[in-house]
């Protein structure tokens, strides 16, 4: 199982009040868990990543393992910690402004 802590707003939209726990089948990727959640919790879709493009939002971010994650492709595997359901995946909505 995959574990993914979600940011307090998508935490309230998908009716969930912690970490998420996910089977995601291996390779363990951006796009393997994305799929997995956006399954698991439709009311997701479009959040983390654009319905058309795919692609991760600008205002969202990936972390693992004390790593950014963002810029990765999304089809390269993630850390074997976060696979391995030792570490989390965290989706972090990023701070913009002045």
């Amino acid at each position: 199982m995959i574990r993914v802590v979600l940011p307090a707003h998508l935490r309230t939209l998908a009716r969930v009040a912690g970490e998420v726990a996910i089977a995601v089948d291996p390779p363990t990727t951006h796009r393997a868990v994305l799929d997995a959640l956006e399954a698991n919790y439709p009311m997701l879709r479009g959040t983390i990543r654009d319905h058309i493009t795919q692609r991760r939002r600008p205002f969202v971010r990936f972390f693992a393992c004390g790593r950014d994650l963002s810029h990765e492709s999304p089809d390269t595997a993630l850390p074997e910690a976060v696979s391995s359901g030792d570490e989390p995946l965290l989706i972090v909505g990023a701070m913009a402004g002045g």
